[in-house]
């Protein structure tokens, strides 16, 4: 297969999903009482989404499609834009911004549905269905939302998560119309690394937190430094898989990359919100370790389920790496929850996690 370079428009592109991603993790360090409500966390959840799938439709479409030509970059031009718009209107206050929220996510949405319409009709057959196909399902998803216009109560959140649940099924449900047309695998792996990277970003922010903190001790310094090294543990862990351990030939929908790098994303924002979280003291110590330990269990299954269907056969992980991985996690936790420990200890045993997980895995 032809190798398929990114481009500088789509590492521009990128960078607008730095600030989105950053109020995303901004909801969860809304602590009270010792918890994170629920209301927080699912406000994470359905404010992260619509930023991961609007970037994704983007991805795809340039993935399969897309040339570094003039009207594809005006596409993706007008696409900043109500990115732009979208991204200034995330807000715990959904009412008060849902307008601006709807007009930025559906003109992007419907921007990459129109990019689909237009490009089936110069494409031969096989890629022809594929576009007209997704096309097609994201304007019937987009076409449930807008129906969130016409209704005022807590209804519309249903109608407008009804549609863009749809838009995300749809391609899984039509994978006979996608495997036709294959993605690029060494695109697609790059560019979902590179927002791998505005998530790593994150942590490091809550390390920036941590020593720009008043108050500098020995252990905010150990603190600092074990995250430090966490960070550099799960860069290198992910970052060398991407590079030497998968293969960039297998020709498939990439569905195992798009949707479980969901999973992945939402618990790297999880880890950089644990770090602030934890240092600060903020939340009561059951739920910090709930927090902390599932929010890298949820990491860990996520990335080693990605990478196992990429990864070269021979060097698969086996069963007894994951059972010694599960085992280091799980002693941690229990540990933990027989003794109390202080703050700089918990972030301690993470880092010693994921440096076994980058040693086993690299």
């Amino acid at each position: 297969m032809v190798e398929k370079k990114v481009t500088w428009l789509e590492l521009f592109y990128d960078l607008l999903f730095v600030a989105a991603v950053s109020k995303a993790n901004h909801v969860l360090l809304h602590a009270e009482n010792g918890i994170i409500p629920f209301e927080y966390l699912s406000k994470f959840v359905l404010i992260f989404i619509p930023i991961w799938w609007g970037w994704v439709g983007q991805t795809l479409f340039n993935n399969r499609f897309g040339q570094d030509i003039g009207t594809h970059r005006i596409f993706m031009i007008l696409q900043l834009f109500f990115a732009l718009i979208m991204t200034a209107s995330l807000s715990v206050d959904f009412d008060r911004y849902y307008i601006p929220f709807f007009i930025g996510y559906i003109g992007s949405r419907a921007l990459t549905a129109i990019q689909y319409l237009a490009v089936h009709k110069s494409t031969n057959n096989h890629q022809r269905m594929t576009a007209k196909y997704l096309g097609t399902c994201f304007l019937i998803g987009i076409l449930i939302s807008s129906f969130s216009l016409f209704i005022d109560t807590w209804v519309r959140y249903v109608i407008l998560y009804a549609g863009i649940a749809i838009d995300i099924m749809l391609p899984l449900l039509g994978r006979r119309y996608l495997v036709v047309t294959p993605t690029n695998p060494h695109h697609l792996l790059e560019r979902f690394a590179l927002f791998t990277l505005i998530l790593i970003g994150e942590s490091i922010i809550g390390i920036l937190s941590v020593l720009q903190s008043n108050n500098w001790t020995w252990t905010s310094v150990l603190f600092a430094l074990f995250t430090f090294i966490l960070v550099i543990a799960m860069w290198w862990q992910y970052f060398d898989n991407i590079e030497r351990k998968v293969s960039k030939e297998i020709q498939t929908a990439g569905q195992a990359i798009i949707y479980g790098h969901l999973f992945i994303y939402v618990s790297m924002g999880l880890i950089a919100a644990s770090i602030q979280l934890v240092f600060q003291e903020k939340l009561h110590y059951p739920f910090m370790l709930a927090f902390v330990f599932g929010s890298v269990l949820l990491y860990f299954i996520s990335t080693s389920l990605v990478f196992h269907r990429y990864r070269l056969k021979h060097l698969r992980l086996r069963v007894y790496h994951l059972a010694i991985l599960l085992g280091v996690l799980g002693c941690f936790f229990a540990v933990d929850n027989f003794f109390y420990v202080p703050n700089f200890v918990i972030v301690g045993e993470m880092m010693m996690f994921f440096v076994v997980y980058a040693k086993m895995t690299t």
